[in-house]
């Protein structure tokens, strides 16, 4: 019973996919560990300088003394001074001019002031109006 049971067709299928599973991850693996290998180890290096001791410290107190190499800009050198495009009192005035402007970054800054509006009725009508209305005048002619 058990010797039928191992050569059924559907164990045999599992066993076959089972074998398939593992072939494949132990491929997987020997993939990887092909592609993994440690750095040979060659010792510690000999320096071979031409330059005396004494050589190399009057260097090192030169280099200490000088310049950072690294800074921003090490490289371009002294900048030239710019001379003033302007007097003292051109660069208040326009200080002045721009404090007075405002908020150049809000909304309509750049629209200039507000043009006045000129109404075409005369001052006296609608003021007698606004009355009228205030008092309940008009009312009274329903």
């Amino acid at each position: 019973m058990v010797f039928n049971r191992l050569l059924h067709p559907s164990s045999l299928k599992d066993i076959a996919m089972k074998t398939t599973k593992l072939l494949i991850a132990a491929a997987a693996l020997s993939a990887f560990a092909i592609g993994a290998s440690a750095e040979d180890y060659q010792g510690v290096l000999q320096f071979q300088s031409s330059a005396s001791r004494t050589a190399v410290q009057a260097a090192g107190v030169v280099a200490a003394h000088g310049a950072d190499p690294y800074a921003d800009g090490a490289t371009a050198g002294v900048p030239a001074v710019m001379a003033g495009l302007s007097d003292r009192a051109q660069a208040r005035a326009g200080a002045i001019a721009a404090a007075r402007a405002g908020n150049i970054y809000a909304d309509g800054a750049g629209a200039g002031p507000d043009e006045r509006f000129t109404s075409t009725l005369d001052r006296a009508a609608v003021r007698a109006q606004a009355v009228a209305t205030a008092h309940g005048i008009d009312r009274l002619a329903l």
